[in-house]
């Protein structure tokens, strides 16, 4: 898809959709120069794989942020019309909105609301770990609200959405902690009746499905999956991977789970909570994140039945959970997701990657992993 006609989709898109408002519009390359100080290094919010994100003020004084593209060229120019298009067309209390996007010469710019509590993964692992703002009630508020963004995606957006990148630096902070999944980069639109598409692989490590992974196989489940392991960090502020010694990592599905078996939550809890949390609702998230996370595709829930779940909605199927066989086995089996081995401290899937050589193992994946810093 080149710009001018994923612009053209974007404007047709609209027409047709009397009900929403347009609110995004298009800016000047010389507006945005000026909103952020001519790109100034101490507006620099963060760095990815698309560019880096700069805090700008906007002349009626509205505060944006702006994604601003890093290089040209074919790839990174579809994957900005894809998310583009994509933030064009949902519209949601839980995802990020647009504010508009900018298309001069070879600059490609998206302008979103800013975040002032910046993304979870600030908080959970960045400059915001120590100062502990996220108490229990926030993070399940965080996890209900970017389990609902994401459930738009998956069963209200027309087409169904597949995000591909769920993960703690995708998941913004408004000035209320309120949960905005955003980064649709990698996202994909799956057409009516399609069970998944195949496609090259993107995403981090730690949170990838193994059939994506392994067979580039997409789908809703993936998000399900990657969803999962956010909830596990979340909860335990323990990151997806974590580096026992310089040969060996453990997932945090590996930690969690055999803890979750023999009942043991407490010491699943972040210890930055000092014990303060429901334990009834740490429970629930916990076994929510593991069945979501669980290697077989058939076996984790829908985003619909993860909010349901969440929010305590339905005892009948908590109980069933509950007393699933996976949490009542003294050793779980047939869970592990095949990247707990990973060698190398990069954390980015290139997409650059055949289907037939993921297959050949993840120690070759790992020879083709783009350093990507959040």
């Amino acid at each position: 898809m080149t710009f001018s006609s994923m612009f053209c989709c974007i404007k047709a898109f609209d027409r047709k959709d009397k009900k929403k408002q347009s609110t995004w519009r298009i800016f000047s390359l010389k507006e945005l120069h000026s909103a952020t100080n001519n790109f100034n290094y101490d507006n620099k919010l963060g760095e990815g794989g698309f560019g880096s994100v700069y805090w700008g003020q906007l002349w009626d004084g509205s505060q944006i942020a702006v994604k601003r593209l890093k290089v040209w060229s074919n790839k990174a120019e579809m994957e900005f019309a894809v998310e583009v298009e994509i933030l064009a067309r949902v519209r949601h209390e839980n995802l990020l909105s647009l504010r508009g996007y900018c298309a001069e010469g070879q600059e490609r710019l998206i302008v979103y609301d800013y975040m002032p509590n910046l993304s979870l993964l600030s908080h959970l692992h960045g400059q915001h770990s120590t100062e502990c703002l996220l108490d229990w009630k926030r993070r399940m508020d965080i996890a209900i609200g970017s389990a609902e963004g994401i459930t738009y995606l998956h069963h209200h957006a027309t087409p169904h959405i597949i995000h591909r990148d769920v993960k703690a630096s995708n998941v913004l902070l408004d000035s209320d902690f309120k949960a905005r999944v955003a980064d649709f980069g990698f996202a994909k639109l799956i057409p009516d009746g399609a069970t998944h598409v195949t496609t090259r692989v993107k995403g981090t490590l730690g949170y990838l499905a193994p059939e994506y992974a392994m067979l580039g196989k997409a789908s809703e489940s993936c998000d399900v999956y990657s969803f999962g392991i956010l909830l596990l960090e979340l909860a335990s502020g323990k990151k997806p991977i974590e580096k026992l010694n310089p040969t060996t990592k453990r997932t945090i599905i590996d930690w969690a789970l055999p803890l979750a078996c023999e009942r043991r939550f407490s010491e699943i809890a972040d210890p930055k909570l000092k014990g303060v949390f429901v334990e009834e609702e740490l429970k629930r998230v916990v076994f929510v994140a593991l069945i979501c996370a669980h290697n077989r595709p058939e076996k984790r829930p829908t985003m619909l039945e993860v909010v349901e779940l969440l929010k305590g909605e339905s005892k009948e199927k908590f109980v069933a959970l509950e007393n699933d066989d996976m949490f009542n086995n003294t050793k779980p089996a047939d869970f592990n997701d095949g990247l707990s081995g990973a060698e190398d401290s990069s954390d980015f899937i290139s997409e650059e990657k055949e289907v037939h050589k993921r297959a050949e193992g993840v120690k070759e994946q790992q020879e083709e992993i783009e350093k990507v810093e959040v």
